[in-house]
């Protein structure tokens, strides 16, 4: 599918999403809410068939948090990136797509272990890298580190 194409794909799914073009990559920022559907459809749909996650991770931003999940049909040579953007820091949360591509299960036990943002319907949510007593997440830009001092 030509780029054109996966935006106006996209948009007619998700109308408020932030549509880019980047160097690689059709970029799309949706809200968390409608982001499973849109991802669900993405991977379904014989038009862009999304059958492999190939990376998911966390940023934070200074006002909302995002989940980034990079996608490619290896059957039809296409990629995309959708950002799903959670509009809180205090309590971040969004749906699991364990369900949709398995390969995600220990991508997103990466992001709640060091972000923070917890995916509802996880089938093992729980820390990956860091031990249970740990205290806070190390990536976000709140956290405070004693020992290394970084400071943002």
């Amino acid at each position: 599918m030509e780029s054109e194409a996966l935006k106006e794909f996209v948009l007619l799914r998700v109308p408020e999403a932030e549509i880019s073009q980047g160097a690689q990559y059709v970029q799309a920022v949706v809200p968390s809410e409608k982001a499973h559907t849109l991802l669900s459809e993405l991977k379904s749909n014989p038009q862009t068939s999304f059958d492999y996650l190939f990376c998911l991770t966390g940023v934070d931003w200074p006002q909302h948090m995002e989940v980034v999940y990079h996608l490619k049909s290896t059957s039809l040579n296409h990629m995309v990136v959708i950002k799903a953007k959670i509009n809180t820091r205090e309590n971040p949360e969004t749906d699991t797509v364990c369900d949709i591509w398995r390969t995600a299960e220990f991508h997103e036990r990466e992001v709640f272990d060091l972000f923070g943002i917890t995916f509802r319907n996880h089938p093992d949510l729980r820390r990956l890298l860091l031990t249970d007593d740990w205290v806070g997440y190390p990536l976000r830009k709140d956290y405070v580190d004693n020992v290394n001092m970084i400071a943002y």
